[in-house]
């Protein structure tokens, strides 16, 4: 298949959207479990501050920390999923504008087509 034919071009632009489709799958993922991690972090500490899990310096330290990389995390991919949406779009934009350059024709067409030109 050649890639500068308007059929090799498609299906190149098809396995892209797929690419792409794969990684706003993942980023989706991530930030569901950036969310979790946000929601733990919060009841972490807030256990501690109300002193439900003991006097111990380090769980506070494990909630601060699950609550900031579940921020980080989640505005990363947010940011990565929005560029993600927008490629998406424009290759199915690239794509909708190749086929329709493509001189399609019925498979009944030809017989019409040689009455008209004949």
């Amino acid at each position: 298949m050649d890639e500068d034919e308007p059929s090799g071009q498609i299906a190149l632009i098809e396995a892209r959207i797929e690419q792409l489709a794969d990684v706003a799958e993942r980023c989706r993922k991530i930030i569901l479990a950036s969310k979790v991690a946000i929601s733990c972090g919060a009841a972490v500490l807030l256990g501690a501050v109300l002193g439900l899990l003991g006097a111990n310096a380090a769980v506070p330290l494990g909630g601060i920390a699950a609550v900031l990389g579940g921020i980080v995390s989640l505005g990363s991919n947010v940011s990565t999923l929005r560029q993600t949406i927008a490629a998406i779009a424009d290759a199915e934009a690239l794509r909708s504008d190749l086929i329709g350059r493509i001189d399609l024709r019925l498979v009944g067409d030809q017989g019409a087509r040689l009455a008209r030109n004949g």
